[in-house]
């Protein structure tokens, strides 16, 4: 098989019953087989995968590693030409595939794809996490073309084939060949920016990381772990801290890693002033987390054999935004 579908599910039955029917729908046999990551769900995913789906094939994981090291655990399962990691609750289009592998094979330098993500609750607006290709600023904040902190846009079909910096763990496809030789995600991450890592890593490889919007899903977001979450936060801003870390050059390392926890205690006070004094402690948490992991990722930097320079679109998306008033893409490249 070209492509293996691969869906890493905790305790989400109801997701895998409502979005499951669209992949199977739309994923051709001949090109594509569907398996079902389990993370040591404690619900009756299993026994609704068996009885309502036994076209899908399912991958045992003996814990919950969160969303890194449970892929990275049922992947090494799993044999096929290009991986497609999709959340549980992504619906797919017709034709969703076939767009995909068409840019791998006139592509050849091309590790990783990411489809056009739409909101499931709104069709005609991007998603938060992905929609049309993400980028990041000097500093390490993410962004996406279409989404930029909490302004999303409406999908006019503006924004096309392109390379982009990361492609959101939501749903993208890559290499297996690829991401098995960088061993795949770093499980210190649990969850959130371990793509972002991976991509990063990648293109120090001298890989490419495009994005197809001919292929489309729509994504629920949040279903798995609520953007108002505190836990959501610690991990966004200590994985970021980590993967900064682990691949920016080394010129002016230390000056950018503190000018970025200076920032981080910024927002850590924005958060205060909006009376949500748990993100703010989310926030302090993430950098004593970060503080007891700084001396592994010096010495992972070394794994890396070059760093790819020029790896931001915009040096602050932080000034650029709230300060410039640059609220969509289109407007941050002008």
């Amino acid at each position: 098989m070209n492509i293996a579908i691969i869906i890493l599910n905790w305790n989400g039955a109801q997701l895998l019953q409502q979005f499951l029917p669209s992949i199977i729908k739309y994923s051709p046999k001949e090109i594509a087989d569907i398996y079902v990551v389990d993370n040591n769900s404690s619900d009756d995913s299993i026994s609704i995968l068996k009885e309502n789906f036994p076209q899908v094939h399912i991958v045992q994981n003996e814990i919950n590693g969160g969303f890194a090291k449970g892929y990275n655990d049922g992947l090494k399962q799993i044999d096929a030409e290009y991986y497609a990691l999709v959340n549980s609750d992504i619906e797919v289009s017709e034709n969703w595939l076939q767009p995909i592998l068409a840019h791998f094979k006139t592509h050849p330098n091309t590790a990783i794809i990411q489809p056009k993500i739409l909101d499931f609750k709104n069709k005609s607006k991007f998603e938060y996490a992905g929609a049309a290709g993400g980028l990041i600023d000097k500093y390490g904040y993410a962004y996406c073309r279409g989404r930029i902190f909490d302004t999303v846009e409406e999908d006019n079909n503006q924004y096309h084939d392109a390379p982009i910096f990361w492609a959101s763990g939501a749903c993208f496809f890559v290499k297996t060949e690829v991401f098995k030789n960088l061993n795949g995600f770093d499980e210190n991450y649990f969850a959130h920016y371990e793509e972002i890592d991976l991509c990063w890593r990648i293109q120090n490889l001298k890989f490419d990381i495009d994005f197809v919007p001919e292929s489309t899903v729509y994504h629920v977001g949040g279903a798995t772990l609520n953007q108002l979450n505190p836990k959501k936060t610690f991990l966004n801003f200590r994985n970021s801290l980590l993967t900064l870390l682990k691949n920016a050059p080394k010129d002016g390392l230390f000056l950018l890693i503190l000018t970025r926890l200076v920032l981080d205690g910024v927002a850590g006070i924005k958060f205060l002033f909006n009376l949500k004094p748990k993100h703010t402690l989310a926030i302090l948490k993430a950098h004593l987390s970060f503080y007891t992991l700084v001396n592994e990722y010096l010495k992972l930097r070394k794994e890396i054999a070059s760093k790819k320079r020029g790896y931001y679109h915009t040096k602050s998306i932080v000034w650029s935004y709230y300060i410039k008033g640059q609220k969509t893409f289109s407007k941050l490249i002008k």
